[in-house]
């Protein structure tokens, strides 16, 4: 019998559970948020590199154009409230046409494009058709998509004659001296925007 406390029966009601078993929930949940944060961040930098590749794609391609074979033109567009502008230009093989052994000059669109009939999302990409294609339909058009899932596309030229941004392209036979991008990203708080030089000219 014992007169006091029995040290092999004694607890200690504290109202927490035992650090045992603590301890692994906490490890989990720790091993858990931190998978969570990796995979948040690789998926903001595969983003990122999409489009950065963007960027780079329509640099090369647009700074190699001449105004009178490049035929560059641009028009606004909104459907269901949403912005999807379209410019156009001309080119041969290269960065542009994304192959390098088409014969002839294509024209290439800029555009977004819903990613089948039955769905409401629109992908960003390049629509492509032969320059000399007499048939009347998208026959010989090719699509290729580059990003997937965008909300919307603007696009603005710079006019140094105006000293202004304009929404719409019309003189085929010049160039516009800048093109900025701004490309809507559903779940993203802002665009992504990016301004890319036609000709070498101070920054506006």
């Amino acid at each position: 019998m014992c007169t006091g406390l029995c040290k092999e029966n004694a607890t200690l009601d504290t109202g927490c559970p035992p650090v045992g078993r603590t301890r692994p929930v906490a490890i989990f949940r720790f091993v858990q948020s931190n998978l969570t944060a990796l995979r948040v961040s690789a998926d903001a930098s595969a983003a990122d590199a999409q489009y950065s590749g963007l960027r780079d794609l329509l640099s090369a391609e647009w700074q190699s154009l001449t105004p009178i074979r490049g035929k560059m033109t641009g028009e606004p567009l909104k459907l269901d409230d949403r912005q999807r502008d379209v410019i156009k230009w001309t080119c041969t093989a290269g960065p542009g046409l994304l192959t390098r052994y088409a014969p002839g000059d294509f024209i290439v669109w800029l555009r977004l494009q819903p990613e089948n009939e039955k769905s409401g999302r629109l992908d960003l990409g390049l629509l492509r058709k032969p320059q000399n294609d007499s048939d009347i339909g998208e026959g010989h058009e090719t699509w290729v998509p580059l990003i997937k899932n965008v909300s919307s596309l603007q696009i603005r030229y710079f006019d140094p004659q105006l000293n202004v941004w304009v929404d719409r392209w019309s003189n085929a036979f010049k160039l516009p001296r800048l093109v900025k991008l701004t490309v809507g990203r559903p779940g993203a708080s802002l665009p992504w925007e990016a301004i890319i030089p036609l000709g070498r000219t101070p920054w506006p």
